[in-house]
């Protein structure tokens, strides 16, 4: 279903309420867990809208550095779903240093992720993007030709990453003689699918097993929790390489018995 039928039939949800009879609390607690769903993503589509229109009318066209920039003069000042400068040099960082040629990325926000690590990429590198929302991606991907990368270097795919997740493997493989794997992931999304899309991606032999860094963003503490649980039961597959309040590096990396 899309976002503004959704919004439409918000008149609706007290009537469904009462005609629950004895279960109306619990249809209650499921209208407001919805209302809320459904707020955020308009706050996110509104902030996600500005952003982009600085963006676009304050940088350099064709030169990504002067749209990073833009992004960061905006953080300055405004609410911005993008990362902001402290964790953008703290990513520059982390894709200097593991200097990967397949990169997947959930979760676009505004597309200050998606021109940074494209900034980084080798020349044959590729950028898989996933972003839930519609109209966010569509943004995004405006901010990423605007930066003067090509479609030929990354690929905007918009739905839930539980239900493309699963459809990768066909994606990379129809490159001829790139590789079929990612060797770094990239999570700015539903922090609750952190851990549920990091399984999906080793289910589905989407990981390098010779190494791949997984970077996620962290906005709350269980979330943190869930991957250090992770990591501390699957210590031949997982280790933290880097943490600090609002990001966390670990890296995979499948290890063969002999």
């Amino acid at each position: 279903m899309s976002f503004w039928p959704m919004m439409a039939s918000l008149p609706l949800l007290p009537a469904i309420v009462l005609g629950l009879g004895r279960h109306r609390a619990r249809a209650a607690q499921l209208c407001y867990v919805v209302l809320t769903w459904m707020l955020r993503l308009l706050r996110g589509q509104v902030c996600a809208t500005k952003t982009h229109s600085f963006v676009f009318s304050h940088c350099t066209h064709g030169n990504a550095n002067s749209v990073l920039e833009a992004f960061d003069v905006y953080a300055e000042t405004h609410a911005s779903a993008s990362l902001g400068p402290q964790i953008g040099q703290a990513l520059n960082e982390v894709v200097k240093h593991v200097r990967p040629s397949r990169v997947l990325e959930l979760g676009m926000n505004c597309g200050y992720a998606s021109v940074l690590l494209l900034r980084l990429l080798p020349p044959d590198g590729k950028l898989l993007t996933v972003e839930q929302d519609p109209a966010v991606a569509d943004l995004g991907e405006e901010i990423i030709l605007v930066a003067g990368f090509k479609q030929t270097q990354f690929q905007v795919l918009t739905g839930s990453s539980g239900h493309i997740i699963p459809t990768l493997q066909s994606l990379l493989e129809e490159a001829p003689g790139t590789s079929s794997t990612f060797n770094l992931v990239f999570m700015d999304h539903d922090p609750q699918q952190y851990l549920l899309d990091l399984q999906a991606l080793e289910k589905e032999g989407l990981l390098c097993p010779s190494g791949c860094s997984i970077i996620a963003i962290i906005r709350n503490q269980r979330v943190l929790k869930e991957l250090r649980e992770m990591v501390q039961a699957r210590p031949e597959c997982y280790i933290i390489k880097s943490l600090n309040n609002e990001m966390i590096e670990l890296f995979f990396q499948r290890v063969h018995s002999k």
